[in-house]
């Protein structure tokens, strides 16, 4: 399954829910639990694979990830 039209914001917020914060903010906004650290490009429109990318590396499926946005 692709995600498209989401924006960095509901992005962040959905990482958010299963206890990722933001560590760094910018061009790119940082967030980490403690072990992973993820890279969230700050755009309206994040690319469907690269968000696809950042599920995989926050250790989440596709399908858990669509619970939280």
């Amino acid at each position: 399954m692709l995600f498209t039209d989401l924006s960095s914001e509901r992005v962040v917020q959905a990482l958010s829910k299963v206890g990722f914060r933001i560590v760094k903010g910018g061009k790119h906004i940082g967030m980490s639990d403690g072990t992973r650290r993820l890279t969230i490009p700050r755009h309206k429109r994040i690319n469907p694979y690269t968000l696809k990318g950042i599920i995989k590396d926050a250790g989440l499926t596709e399908e858990q990830f669509k619970e939280l946005v």
